[in-house]
């Protein structure tokens, strides 16, 4: 319980339909005023709990938060990809540190307020993970790591509802005070947004300025540390350009950001590691799917092959700016096959 609307509403929910409920709050920083273990987050957890007169548990879990989100944060700007920490909060600590806490203190589940479906489905003779009702609140992308034996054993009560008004609402028929509280949508640890201001300063580390460069070797002038600059980017460049030109990679061999055209920004092919199948067996064979690899996008469709532990996925279309660090998650139809972290793509 995050002490906001969405695992609030959870908790109603599961309270009416009969469940026994335990709350439990993951502290996850250190910093009071951070958005991950506020403590202000962490009273209205506590508050929310008396009110359906539900035990509530704090568990302290930062130095995890630490070692599996914000130093894989760090390292994968520093290796030159782009990460995502919501994938790996929930695979490493929503997901399994929390389970183990469940475990000691005798939960048969786990609840969440992501807007995800868990169900059996007959194409697949088991329980699968879902995209949510809701399609614009839909999170399955960020749950992809959800193991077969997690699935089993979690359920998302907010799957099915049809807008986040009528989560409000379950909240406030509780008579719970969180109906007009603000979503975060920022990255809980850099609150401001500034992500290579928090890495310097969670560091110690400057990190040297070096040249843009076009794809053919032409300095168009100094960058301020490879870590600001992510696939994509247009915006923040500080070049005098004469029209629109994006990042489309980075050389950590030579401290250089590559500047290049739009379409220098599309390919069709990836490669991913930490790959996680849950409603397949495997993927020996290509097969035919859709594929998103980013959470803000629409799936587009593919073929997929897993081989050696690597996925490899191919676009009908080109897609543009596939960022290392960044996952790829396979579906088919809302059912959520399964997916990895991007590790190479058609242009490196």
């Amino acid at each position: 319980m995050s002490g906001g609307v969405d695992s609030s509403a959870c908790a109603c929910i599961l309270k009416n339909e009969g469940y026994d409920c335990i709350g439990a709050t993951m502290r996850l920083h250190t910093a009071k005023d951070s958005k991950c273990s506020g403590e202000s987050d962490i009273l209205d957890a506590q508050k929310t709990c008396q009110k359906l007169e539900i035990p509530h548990h704090v568990v302290d879990f930062s130095k995890d938060f630490d070692k599996y989100v914000i130093s894989n944060f760090i390292s994968s700007y520093e290796n030159g990809a782009t990460p995502n920490p919501c994938i790996e909060c929930n695979f490493h600590l929503k997901f399994d540190k929390l389970f183990e806490f469940a475990k000691k203190i005798d939960c048969d589940l786990i609840a969440t307020g992501h807007y995800a479906i868990i169900e059996y489905d007959e194409r697949y003779k088991r329980k699968v993970l879902k995209k949510a009702k809701n399609l614009s609140k839909d999170q399955s992308y960020v749950l992809y790591r959800l193991s077969r034996e997690k699935i089993e054993k979690t359920i998302f009560p907010l799957g099915k509802i049809e807008s986040k008004n009528e989560t409000r609402e379950i909240v406030n028929q509780f008579g719970l005070e969180l109906g007009t509280k603000k979503e975060s949508q920022d990255i809980c640890f850099v609150p401001d947004g500034d992500y290579a201001k928090f890495i310097e300063n969670y560091t110690k580390k400057s990190y040297p300025v070096g040249n843009f460069v076009t794809k053919d070797g032409k300095i168009l002038g100094k960058h301020k540390g490879i870590i600001r600059y992510t696939i994509g980017q247009r915006k923040g460049l500080g070049l005098a350009l004469p029209h629109s030109m994006y990042v489309c990679g980075k050389n950590l061999d030579t401290n250089e950001v590559i500047i290049g055209e739009n379409e220098d920004l599309f390919s069709r092919e990836l490669w991913a590691d930490n790959v996680v199948l849950s409603a397949l067996d495997s993927i020996d064979e290509p097969i035919r799917c859709f594929a998103k690899v980013r959470y803000n996008q629409i799936e587009k469709s593919a073929e997929a092959c897993l081989k050696n532990g690597v996925l490899h996925v191919v676009f009908d279309e080109p897609q543009r700016a596939i960022c290392k660090g960044q996952s790829v998650v396979l579906y088919d139809g809302d059912v959520v096959l399964g997916g990895g972290i991007i590790s190479k793509t058609e242009l490196d």
